[in-house]
């Protein structure tokens, strides 16, 4: 059974009517995916709110960081998987399939990264992405140390917490406008 067809519960903002830095960024994606992500046409509805989006997610996912990409991936997928966010587990597990170059990995993540045969430093970060995804108010000194013990500097660990922050308020947008991904996703890098 296919998922539904829209991209959100919303209406779309008029892709034809974005101003150029906007249609330029579709036809990029477009160029380099094949499709523009419904999250960007989901946001479209408020073109601001799309560029601060985009600059957020450019800055966590692609700018430097002593998080490798991969890392920031599986991230995504984890936290994803706590609060079962069907857009964000299709897409970002898409990524790191390709990242990864194993299309088992995407899956584990998705279902229980505790199955994986993670390195500590993977391990470190996803349980921390875990837990502070699931019980925020639980995380405490002791969490950080394990992450330092797990050769993590203090930037990284910001950029860590920056990265699950965002993508708890990221799947609670998906789930407030019923976004679905993209279908190509499914096909891409298995």
């Amino acid at each position: 059974m296919p998922q539904p067809d829209h991209v959100s519960a919303l209406p779309l903002g008029d892709a034809a009517g974005l101003d150029d830095d906007l249609k330029a960024v579709y036809a990029k994606c477009v160029e380099k995916l094949g499709f523009v992500p419904n999250v960007l046409q989901a946001y479209s509805l408020r073109p601001r709110k799309l560029r601060n989006f985009m600059a957020m997610y450019d800055e966590l996912m692609l700018a430097p960081s002593g998080l490798s990409k991969l890392e920031r991936e599986m991230v995504a997928v984890v936290v994803s998987s706590a609060n079962r966010c069907y857009y964000c587990l299709v897409a970002h597990g898409q990524a790191v399939r390709k990242l990864s170059g194993d299309a088992e990995l995407g899956e584990m993540m998705a279902m229980n990264y505790r199955v994986a045969k993670l390195d500590r430093r993977q391990r470190a970060i996803l349980d921390f992405a875990w837990k502070l995804t699931v019980v925020p108010h639980d995380v405490g000194e002791a969490d950080r140390a394990r992450l330092g013990e797990a050769g993590l500097s203090p930037e990284d660990i910001f950029d860590l917490a920056d990265t699950v922050a965002f993508f708890n308020l990221s799947n609670r947008m998906a789930y407030a406008l019923d976004m679905m991904p993209n279908r190509e996703y499914h096909r891409l890098d298995r």
